[in-house]
């Protein structure tokens, strides 16, 4: 009996790992917000699902558009076109950094528990990096 206990307990915990794989899911970044990476249609989009509460700025006034300047940053959309590349990357997609206001080509890939994402102009050697850890659920912004 303990043996088909002890199966169990294993068989679920690799089913609650294999939910944890790939690109899709909720991504910390490094200053503390959470973006949501999922299928938006046949693309990939990336969306805010929680700003981190010491944020200097809960609404999107970097932006060049000074008519959007005043839209929260939380469920903001901040990447968008991407296109899968098997289950552990995308690539094609448009980056918006609202820390800057600027938009950029964007890439990102999983390793484990981490996502590197890379943003660029033009061509990818020219461009920044940051990487993201993997975040469990968490509660929606509003």
């Amino acid at each position: 009996m303990k043996r088909i206990a002890m199966i169990g307990v294993l068989f679920a915990g690799g089913v609650a790992c294999s939910a944890q794989t790939g690109v899709m899911g909720n991504w910390a970044t490094p200053d503390g917000s959470v973006v949501k990476v999922a299928s938006c249609g046949p693309d990939v989009c990336l969306t805010v699902v929680k700003v981190r509460a010491s944020a200097p700025a809960t609404t999107d006034v970097q932006n060049p558009d000074t008519a959007l300047r005043a839209r929260p940053l939380c469920g903001l959309r901040i990447g968008s076109g991407f296109k899968q590349e098997g289950a552990e990357a995308a690539s094609g997609g448009r980056l918006y950094d609202p820390k800057s206001g600027k938009t950029y080509s964007g890439k990102f890939e999983v390793k484990g528990n981490t996502l590197h994402l890379r943003g660029y102009i033009g061509v990818s050697l020219f461009g920044r990096s940051e990487t993201w850890t993997r975040a469990g659920e968490v509660e929606a912004c509003r």
